[in-house]
């Protein structure tokens, strides 16, 4: 039964880490784009940007999300969103960074941290160990 815990425990918090990681390139991306922009004297677009980046975000955002995404990255996100729904209302700042972060770290700590606490605490099997020279019974 550890193992199955510490699997699922282990699964959860790659999962939280990889969408993670996807949403730093992708915000890295578009700081380098507006750096190149500000340089050539280009102006910001004038409309306001979705937040497809929010975890958990609402359903008009998510249906904008999957068009943007592909398919393998909307499924990592859609686990993320599953996994840190319950840590994303702790958050109430319109920055991107710590709208994902601080759920991130929570996540991490119960999945990661908690499940494999959790694993090491079950009880584990009982092996016998017999001396060879001992007749089997």
């Amino acid at each position: 039964m550890g193992s199955l815990v510490r699997i699922c425990a282990v699964t959860a918090a790659a999962l939280v880490a990889l969408s993670f990681l996807m949403f730093a390139v992708d915000e890295l991306g578009k700081g380098s784009d507006q750096q190149v922009r500000s340089v050539r004297g280009e102006l910001a677009p004038a409309r306001p940007a979705l937040r497809v980046n929010e975890p958990a975000p609402p359903a008009q955002i998510e249906r904008v999300r999957e068009k943007r995404h592909s398919s393998v990255r909307e499924v990592v996100d859609d686990a993320n969103d599953v996994l840190v729904s319950p840590f994303t209302g702790i958050v109430d700042s319109d920055d991107s960074w710590v709208q994902r972060l601080v759920p991130l770290a929570l996540a991490l700590l119960l999945y990661g941290l908690g499940g494999l606490l959790l694993a090491n605490a079950l009880p584990k099997p009982h092996h016998e160990v017999r001396d060879w020279r001992e007749p089997a019974a």
